[in-house]
């Protein structure tokens, strides 16, 4: 699937919760240029469905992910929109059933064996670490990789600058989301230098990896 080509190459995508339908523009903006070109737009606000809809229109190379995404009605809303992918923090077999009938890429979020035993019985390899750190981080991950080989992860949650290479070293991690990168709060305040200074860090980051 060339979403999860993308992200593979990408290896940090940006998790965002926007405050406006202007800071996640503004936002796209910064992201293009730091070389970062991708992001996650979380249903966990009222303007999310328009700024993925509008961000999707002006930011053709942008890849858009919904994240948060709970229901097949915001899954219908995020296609429309023209969005890349889906993120949901949980695993449901309707939800994966929903996203398969739409042909768009599904990272469902586990965090014990059972599920992702579950999403893998679904035909699902490519699933999200959620909440990452709460839920044994790099251990688990470990873990993870003895146990089902032919599964990667997306670890969110307890991400960071400090911590980004240690997750990226884990053979069984496709990427890491990143909510660190642009915190609500610093977005409302409209914080955009100490925003671009923490992309461009972790570009920098990434880029060392190279």
């Amino acid at each position: 699937m060339e979403i999860v080509d993308r992200l593979r190459t990408l290896r940090l995508v940006p998790v965002v919760s926007l405050p406006s339908v202007e800071a996640g523009l503004r936002l796209s903006e910064l992201l293009l240029g730091c070389r970062l070109n991708v992001i996650e737009i979380t249903y966990r606000t009222e303007c999310a469905g328009e700024a993925i809809e509008q961000i999707c229109s002006r930011f053709p190379e942008l890849i858009v992910i919904a994240g948060t995404v709970l229901s097949p009605e915001q899954v219908d809303q995020a296609v429309a929109a023209g969005v890349k992918g889906s993120v949901s923090p949980g695993f449901t077999p309707r939800l994966a059933a929903h996203c398969r009938q739409h042909d768009i890429g599904f990272f469902p979020g586990v965090c014990t064996p059972s599920e992702v035993q579950a999403a893998r019985e679904e035909g699902l390899h490519h699933l999200k670490f959620f909440p990452a750190s709460l839920s044994g981080g790099i251990k688990m991950i470990d873990l993870f990789k003895t146990l089902y080989p032919d599964v990667r992860f997306m670890p969110t949650g307890g991400i960071s600058q400090e911590n980004l290479d240690q997750y990226l070293d884990c053979a069984n991690v496709l990427c890491c989301g990143g909510t660190w990168l642009s915190p609500e709060g610093m977005l409302a305040k409209g914080k955009w230098d100490e925003i671009e200074q923490r992309l461009k860090r972790a570009v920098d980051l990434l880029d060392r990896r190279d």
